[in-house]
């Protein structure tokens, strides 16, 4: 410790005797300045000597910016009479590439308006799981039996799903194909996964619809006749467990059940609302029918009333 210490004063001493020498020497240069007139003219020339070696080096420095410039704009002029003269000499092949770009676009576009193709099915390139295929093909798959109306009244239903209460969880209204479809994906989530699927809500009115859509962005972003619901082609699940149906994402459980059934709606050819970008539905599913949506945007535009749900709509391929 008392090493320490002396090493500590030694420390403090050298910086003393620096600020003392210091000192010294700006306060002999001070009085130079000031009692010796040959040391102030001196420093004064010297200072003015400094000063125009700065200006000449800003002029030069000046000079040179302003050469760099012409060179500059006379270079620029050179590459654009040369670019122009080059634009002419392959004027006709750059007009054909552009007419290409835009004409291949346009002609896709109007292809695409003449002719609906219907039958694309964006799930075609994955592998097919023939277990799915075979079910798909076999026995018709019967709903489950209706759970107690309380069970969908419960504080936190109603505030993942608002008047769900009063939602319809009527099998039959459902399009037959999306109904087996969707009684698949409550099989496989049983016998593969463990969790037994509920129906929270099906088919769904217009007027329900705009009520929903009344509540908020928060709740739907779709009016009347702009939801698969309202054709019977959409429904909202959540799951059963002890007793009591679990909706909310939060409940990690729950969320694997959800990216289960994701899995399964799309290796079945239907849209899971948890691909969506924005606006995520863990519990949607839906099959898509562009057309249909369209056919009553149409009815709708002509102030027409669009035709209830088909009990039998066109049939679509089973991947």
């Amino acid at each position: 410790m008392h090493a320490a210490c002396g090493l500590g004063a030694t420390g403090v001493n050298r910086n003393m005797v620096y600020g003392i020498v210091f000192y010294f020497l700006l306060m002999t240069a001070l009085l130079a300045w000031l009692l010796l007139p040959p040391v102030r003219s001196a420093a004064i020339a010297r200072a003015q000597r400094w000063r125009r070696r700065g200006q000449a080096a800003t002029l030069r420095a000046a000079a040179a910016a302003q050469t760099r410039a012409r060179r500059t704009r006379a270079g620029a002029g050179l590459s654009m009479r040369g670019l122009l003269a080059w634009l002419g000499r392959w004027r006709v092949p750059l007009a054909g590439a552009l007419a290409l770009l835009v004409l291949v676009p346009g002609l896709a576009l109007g292809v695409r308006s003449w002719w609906r193709f219907d039958g694309y099915d964006h799930t075609a390139t994955r592998a097919v799981d023939e277990h799915i295929a075979a079910l798909l093909r076999g026995e018709e798959l019967v709903p489950p039996p209706p759970l107690p109306p309380e069970l969908f009244g419960t504080p936190e239903i109603e505030m993942a799903r608002p008047l769900t209460r009063t939602a319809s969880r009527q099998w039959e209204l459902l399009d037959p194909e999306f109904r087996r479809r969707l009684l698949l994906v409550f099989r496989l989530l049983k016998e593969r996964h463990g969790y037994e699927a509920v129906l929270i809500e099906g088919y769904r009115s217009p007027q329900r619809q705009a009520e929903l859509a009344g509540l908020g962005p928060q709740v739907t972003r779709a009016g009347a006749y702009e939801s698969y619901h309202q054709f019977g082609l959409a429904a909202d699940v959540a799951f059963l467990r002890d007793g009591r149906i679990v909706i909310s994402e939060a409940d990690p459980w729950a969320m694997r059940g959800y990216e289960h059934t994701g899995a399964l709606a799309r290796s079945l050819g239907l849209t899971w609302g948890g691909d969506w970008r924005s606006l995520r539905d863990w519990g949607h599913l839906e099959l898509a029918r562009p057309e249909v949506l369209a056919a009553a945007r149409a009815a709708v535009s002509a102030r027409t009333s669009p035709a209830a749900p088909a009990a039998q709509p066109p049939s679509t391929r089973t991947p």
